[in-house]
């Protein structure tokens, strides 16, 4: 099983946003249809940018899920039922199902997640699609269910207390552990971003208040 650092997921996932500029592990394929973005890595490591600005995120109502001409929103209450089973945020599910299709297509299984925002979103949904461990930053609710769902132990969440996007849609839930970082000071919609998670979990993994590596 492969075993990643936070620290170095944190960095992948600020640099998924120019994923042309990432040298090691290299990208070896990249999905970009229908405002859908995902990269593998060497090794199969699946990376998932989402939106790096909360206002944007706002601002667009997760403008990447108005997909096959539905337009779908942050606050939309429609749900679906995934492979499993499982009842997910419609929006999120139709948004990781586009992924799947993809790594289907190019025959790749990944062997660690990595995703950022509702890359992160999409993160929850394949790690128990694939059994594979996988760590989202800033990641909204994509669960329907409260109750605890199979291979949900393999996914690790970091939310910043002063970042709304975790917190939403209100009615979902996170899947897996979900850890809270709190900050000293309130970045309000600068907390979103992925390089105010670089910084906090850098300092968190410091004073030990999260393992230094994941899966």
């Amino acid at each position: 099983m492969t075993v990643y650092r936070l620290k170095d997921a944190a960095t992948l996932a600020k640099a998924s946003y120019t994923a042309a500029q990432i040298i090691s592990p290299p990208v070896i394929k990249s999905l970009d249809h229908n405002d859908v973005q995902a990269h593998v890595l060497e090794g199969n490591i699946l990376l998932l940018p989402g939106s790096n600005s909360v206002r944007d995120y706002l601002k667009f109502n997760l403008r990447p899920l108005r997909l096959g001409n539905r337009r779908l929103t942050m606050s939309n209450g429609g749900t679906e039922r995934g492979a499993s089973g499982t009842l997910w945020h419609q929006g999120f599910l139709v948004y990781a199902r586009v992924i799947f299709d993809w790594l289907k297509d190019e025959g790749v299984k990944p062997n660690f997640i990595i995703g950022h925002s509702l890359g992160a979103a999409a993160t929850q949904i394949l790690s128990k699609s694939y059994d594979t461990p996988a760590i989202g930053f800033a990641a909204p609710r994509p669960k329907k269910t409260n109750n605890r769902v199979k291979h949900d132990d393999k996914c690790l969440l970091l939310n910043r207390t002063d970042d709304i996007v975790p917190k939403m849609p209100s009615a979902f839930t996170h899947m897996g552990q979900a850890k809270l970082l709190r900050s000293t000071t309130d970045q309000r919609f600068l907390a979103h971003a992925m390089p105010r998670y670089q910084t906090i979990v850098a300092e968190a993994v410091q004073d030990q208040r999260l393992p230094e590596t994941w899966g």
